[in-house]
């Protein structure tokens, strides 16, 4: 791996750590926030999914300090996958809509976050010389592409009714 290009890695793979941490945090700070016994448990297993990717991010960090490249044999392990219609919160929510300003905020402030993730190691991979530097950033990329697509399908289910309930119409 060139210098340069390592130089890359590096300042891509420490902010890569810190929107982990910052998103694990989140997902600890809605899942405590949240009545909702489901919704608990999903925002905890993304927190447990973000301390995960922080792990695998700082392994590959440490080998491409130690060696000047990354390590193939560090894997993320299976991606977290949502097949539930109602992916976050039990269908109870709706049942309390009117108050789930909390719940409709987080959902809006993760989409965002994990929008940005998957942008942030797409390009991190576009830029990779090396293939495990590329492969691992998509695998990245798909992890938090997965966890974008349930919150983004929770809020869109949602919304409507959400909207309804507090007299917000935006047409």
């Amino acid at each position: 791996m060139a210098e340069d290009d390592s130089l890359t890695v590096d300042q891509g793979l420490l902010d890569a750590m810190r929107a982990e941490h910052e998103g694990r945090h989140f997902y600890m700070m809605a899942a405590s926030s949240t009545s909702d016994e489901k919704g608990k448990q999903v925002f905890l297993q993304l927190a447990d999914d973000e301390r995960k990717h922080a792990e695998f991010l700082k392994a590959q960090y440490e080998a491409l300090r130690k060696t000047g490249k990354t390590d193939a044999s560090v894997t993320l392990g299976p991606a977290t996958t949502f097949q539930e219609e109602s992916p976050i919160f039990s269908d109870g929510i709706r049942a309390r809509i009117e108050s789930a300003h909390y719940e409709m905020t987080a959902l809006s402030v993760g989409i965002q976050l994990e929008l940005d993730a998957v942008k942030h190691y797409n390009r991190l991979a576009d830029a990779a010389k090396d293939p495990t530097v590329e492969k691992f950033f998509r695998e990245l990329a798909e992890w938090e592409s997965g966890h974008y697509r349930a919150l983004l399908d929770q809020q869109e289910m949602l919304k409507e009714e959400y909207w309804a309930s507090t007299g917000f119409a935006p047409f």
